[in-house]
């Protein structure tokens, strides 16, 4: 299996997705060999096995890359500058195909019977890997470029890349039918060659009590990466309306991003700059703590795959408005579902939550009850269930 990233190390949902579903495999028996690149993790060799990091069932392999999720061309150049090691990619796309190149090592030594690849950074990892080993290749699709870029702006090589990785493989894992379908209209993909296998959401027994900022202050979250994707500059329209009818609301901002500085100032034009908090990106209880203290979720994606934040927030009984352009709608039914340009609407919709708490609470604990019935472990079965149909039943 070849990952950008493996939680609880992660910046985003790729990473929490590739944990749970790596995890529910090795509770189902599965051997899992997972492949991520790792920053001058080793002096001397390009893979080594990242013995402090593994788990049952599971062996973690890191590649010497500087790669990172959700990176840019820009970013990668400007990060490849801080090290001296030569052995780099010039550039984003060179440093995927070196990337690819040190993925055929592993395939060359490590035993195994499907290949399983998550998005654009590693699909030639697993195609080279399918070349070598002449195992069977599953590519699994949390995201494309249209989703990243908000249908502006694509950037064609990325787009040529997830089309060949598209075409090359078995069979393709979709985290939803929304997701589907954009495979098969825009990558020319057919429909009967793709699988949906939805995202699901760990649970634990820790408690952390539900913080408060002030016993009169609603809070509203916006939790995620602050890019056009997740549509953050309707978060801060919305943000307007709602203060000018409840002047009591704090609208709290969790995540990093490069539509942050744009978000900041926007707040600042409409006059609600000390409305808005700006809480950087957060990690670990303190993901959870910001759930608890919302008392209203608010998702207001361009275009969004899935969605793991939101069976997060009602795990932690925090309802959610989320854009009708979410793959998460087809496993939740209790969440506000709004268009995401349509600001009036979105903002009727957190008024009504903050307003009526038996709003809140139903939608509380009405999600809460299909949230609980959703694992990582089911589906890993489904995923069990794609590797039989492209190995005859092996697994």
């Amino acid at each position: 299996m070849f990952g950008w990233e493996f939680a609880p190390i992660y910046s985003g949902g790729l990473g929490v997705a590739c944990a749970g579903l790596t995890k529910g495999l090795a509770n189902k028996g599965v051997q899992v060999t997972f492949v991520i690149p790792k920053k001058n993790s080793d002096a001397d060799t390009h893979v080594r096995l990242l013995s402090a990091e593994e788990i049952a069932g599971i062996k973690i392999f890191g590649i010497n890359s500087p790669l990172t999720p959700y990176v840019t061309s820009g970013a990668y150049c400007k990060m490849r500058n801080k090290f001296s090691d030569l052995i780099y990619g010039e550039n984003l796309f060179d440093e995927v195909h070196r990337y690819s190149e040190a993925a055929k090592k592993i395939a060359e030594q490590e035993s195994f019977d499907v290949i399983h690849a998550h998005d654009w950074l590693t699909f030639q990892a697993g195609i080279n890997a399918k070349k070598i080993s002449k195992k069977p290749l599953v590519v699994h699709v949390h995201a494309t470029e249209y989703d990243r870029t908000g249908g502006l702006g694509a950037n064609p090589l990325v787009h040529d890349i997830e089309k060949k990785g598209l075409e090359a493989a078995d069979k393709i894992i979709a985290v939803s039918n929304y997701t589907k379908n954009i495979i098969a209209r825009d990558y020319g993909i057919s429909p009967q060659k793709i699988e949906v296998v939805h995202n699901a959401v760990e649970f634990d027994n820790k408690f952390i009590e539900r913080p408060r900022i002030s016993d009169t202050d609603r809070i509203v979250l916006f939790l995620g990466r602050i890019t056009i994707q997740k549509g953050p500059d309707y978060f801060v329209e919305m943000a307007k309306k709602v203060s000018d009818i409840m002047p009591n609301v704090k609208f709290v901002v969790a995540g990093s991003g490069d539509m942050e500085p744009r978000m900041i100032e926007r707040a600042a034009e409409l006059g609600i700059g000390d409305k808005m908090l700006f809480a950087g990106f957060l990690r670990g209880d303190d993901i959870t703590r910001a759930y608890k203290m919302a008392d209203v979720y608010v998702v207001p994606s361009v275009s969004e795959p899935f969605g793991i934040t939101p069976l997060e927030s009602i795990k932690n009984g925090t309802p959610v408005i989320i854009s009708k352009t979410s793959g998460v709608s087809e496993v939740v039914n209790n969440m506000i579902k709004v268009d995401f340009w349509d600001i009036d609407r979105m903002t009727n919709a957190v008024v009504g939550v903050l307003k009526y708490p038996p709003l809140k609470q139903t939608m509380a604990e009405e999600g809460w009850k299909e949230v609980s019935k959703i694992s990582w472990d089911k589906s890993a079965e489904k995923c069990i269930e794609v590797y039989n149909k492209i190995l005859g039943g092996a697994v």
